[in-house]
């Protein structure tokens, strides 16, 4: 079974920082394409960051740049999100999602979802 698991969501206060796992079970994650989306409190899920594996593309949504930064351990078969100087907008709950067909930003899978607290 294919499986995606996030962990590391949590409260954090404003200015703080938090590192998002997500552990992949049943593929081999260096194949896939793999991201970070997060839905916040009444909004639609919007991608947050996104990596290819093949080509090496990249993407930051532009309220996340300079902030976060996605990476993957392929041996570990887990990707992350390094989030730091968290703002209280940034609250939500964060999906990791990986795309077997290497499209930057695809979701064939996804997680289940962990909750991201910043508080002011």
């Amino acid at each position: 079974q294919l499986q995606l698991m996030e962990s590391g969501g949590g409260l954090v206060q404003t200015g703080g920082s938090l590192r998002l796992s997500c552990a992949a079970s049943g593929f081999a994650l260096g194949n896939y394409a793999i991201g970070w989306f997060r839905q916040a409190p009444g909004k639609e899920r919007e991608r947050i960051a996104c990596a290819t594996e093949f080509d090496g593309q990249l993407y930051y949504r532009d309220i996340v740049k300079g902030r976060f930064t996605i990476s993957r351990d392929n041996a570990a078969n887990t990707f992350y999100l390094q989030m730091d100087n968290l703002e209280p907008e940034d609250t939500g709950v964060y999906y990791c999602a990986a795309d077997p067909w290497e499209r930057l930003c695809g979701a064939e899978l996804w997680g289940q979802g962990t909750l991201v607290t910043v508080s002011s």
